[in-house]
């Protein structure tokens, strides 16, 4: 019932009508619970409603979107991305416009809205601990640094991308409204201070990995994570103070076959149900401004959009100039 009241909410949007016989289109997204939540809220409603099989692959690889648009074979119709590579790849020319006559961005965030891409999801980088391995849990950036009142690893993630640059900032004692431009001298020499002591994390499900087992008692995470860890059993502490937002996109790579079908995708994927069904599953919070309406008051209170009072926001534009820059002295330190 609740399928076939969706489809028929999204069938003026759709265009169902005639489209039953569309061709087959690809999802692309990050796996793990996250693109699971993502099939369900959305590709399965838009399935329903359009009579177009969404086909789900990953992860998200983006040496594979510019080898794909370059040869010409691109076989990625919407793809999840980090939103500075969105504003990045937008400029390079790897990404079609979107088309805003079938995308309502009235109804976005328009932090998260380029020409190029719209929101996906938002998160935070916030702390997780988990007490029953630690016992005394950090609070703050600057906790999460000093490894004589909390010794022991600390888990962080791997990839250049906004988060741990700014939380290293943040915890040498740089003011919020301060951080950009990046300082990434005094970063660097503030996660020398720990860089023995830290796990690298690849993804979500590895971060919830270490954290669970007690390899690292606490870290830095995706907030979201760590709402599905304690869902588990697992004793999680979580400190919203200075949290750092970032936001995912959806974007839609040059040179699609399927272009029309994947702009009718992401118009359902940000519409306000979908987005407030993927939120409450996942603790990500939605884009769509209609979405919190939609929402259990109490699932609400978990959300990165409800801690604005201590927020730290990732600048977007920022990381997608210097995001190659970063990149290349980042992984040079961390192979020193």
């Amino acid at each position: 019932m609740k399928t076939l009241l969706i489809a028929t909410a999204l069938a003026a949007i759709l265009g169902a009508a005639g489209s039953a016989a569309a061709a087959d289109m690809v999802f692309t997204s990050w796996g793990g619970t996250t693109q699971d939540a993502q099939k369900a809220a959305w590709a399965d409603s838009f399935a329903a409603a359009s009579g177009i099989k969404v086909v789900q692959d990953g992860p998200t690889d983006y040496g594979k979107i510019k080898a794909m648009v370059e040869a010409g074979n691109v076989t990625w119709d919407v793809v999840d991305v980090e939103g500075d590579y969105a504003v990045q790849a937008g400029k390079a020319g790897l990404l079609e416009k979107l088309d805003f006559s079938t995308i309502d961005k009235s109804k976005l965030d328009p932090r998260f809205v380029t020409d190029y891409s719209v929101g996906s999801f938002y998160y935070s980088f916030v702390i997780g601990c988990n007490k029953d391995a630690a016992g005394t849990c950090p609070k703050s950036w600057k906790d999460l640094f000093d490894t004589a009142k909390f010794p022991g690893k600390r888990a962080f993630y791997k990839w250049s991308a906004p988060g741990v640059i700014e939380a290293a900032l943040l915890a040498d004692g740089v003011p919020a409204d301060k951080l950009y431009p990046l300082d990434l001298d005094r970063a660097f020499k503030k996660l020398d201070t720990i860089k023995a002591d830290i796990v690298w994390w690849d993804g979500g499900a590895a971060s919830q990995q270490l954290l669970a087992s007690g390899e690292a008692p606490f870290g830095s995470f995706w907030n979201g994570r760590l709402t599905a860890l304690a869902a588990t059993g697992v004793t999680v502490e979580t400190s919203w103070d200075q949290n750092i937002t970032a936001a995912d996109a959806l974007v839609v790579p040059k040179g699609t076959k399927n272009k029309e079908a994947a702009m009718k995708f992401i118009a359902n994927a940000t519409a306000a149900k979908p987005q407030a069904e993927f939120a409450a599953v996942t603790g990500y919070a939605p884009i769509n401004l209609g979405s919190p309406d939609l929402m259990d008051a109490a699932i609400r209170k978990t959300l990165p959009d409800m801690q604005a009072a201590s927020q730290v926001n990732a600048d977007m534009s920022y990381w997608a100039e210097h995001r190659d820059a970063i990149g290349k002295r980042w992984y040079a330190w961390q192979a020193k």
